[in-house]
């Protein structure tokens, strides 16, 4: 970690002379946060039926789930770390609100209770665990993530991800 010896201030009228620790910035500090506020339209989507497996949900209903999400619409509304995000499909919709850094709660995929915890992995993406409330289950997490004028939302479920790729309205 730099100290004030190495900084360019390092001399600057009121240092003193003194050594003092340089600390990284958090994001809530960057000049820019990154902008997930929008309405997103899915472009594609892998591995969502393979999830849902992985999750243990029947044939029968995964069918009526991967028609259901094939078109989902997806709104985000975001103020600085604090993120609403309503995700509605012909059969379900969801809404979550969180603040990145901070324990909420919500559902898996397949709809079982969890407390998740979103971090930011890197300036342009949230990892969020997932914890199942009650009963055993896959280890499950999400991810979003802005590249390249798309929002990737990746979902996983043990060893099996499914990665759905988005972009604005």
């Amino acid at each position: 970690m730099p100290t004030a010896s190495s900084h360019p201030w390092a001399r600057a009228p009121g240092c003193w002379g003194r050594e003092a620790k340089l600390l990284p910035r958090t994001l809530t500090q960057l000049d820019t946060m990154p902008n997930f506020a929008g309405t997103w339209k899915m472009r594609s989507s892998e591995n969502f039926d393979e999830l849902l497996k992985a999750l243990g949900v029947n044939a029968m209903l995964r069918k009526v789930a991967v028609a259901a999400a094939s078109k989902p619409h997806v709104e985000i509304r975001q103020d600085g770390d604090r993120f609403y995000i309503k995700t509605a499909t012909t059969v379900r919709t969801t809404e979550i609100n969180f603040k990145v850094g901070e324990g909420f709660d919500e559902e898996t995929v397949d709809g079982r209770k969890c407390r998740s915890l979103p971090t930011w992995e890197n300036e342009n993406k949230i990892y969020c665990t997932q914890t199942l409330v009650e009963g055993d289950g896959p280890k499950t997490y999400w991810t979003r993530e802005l590249a390249n004028d798309e929002l990737i939302l990746t979902f996983g479920a043990d060893d099996v991800v499914c990665t759905r790729i988005y972009v604005r309205e």
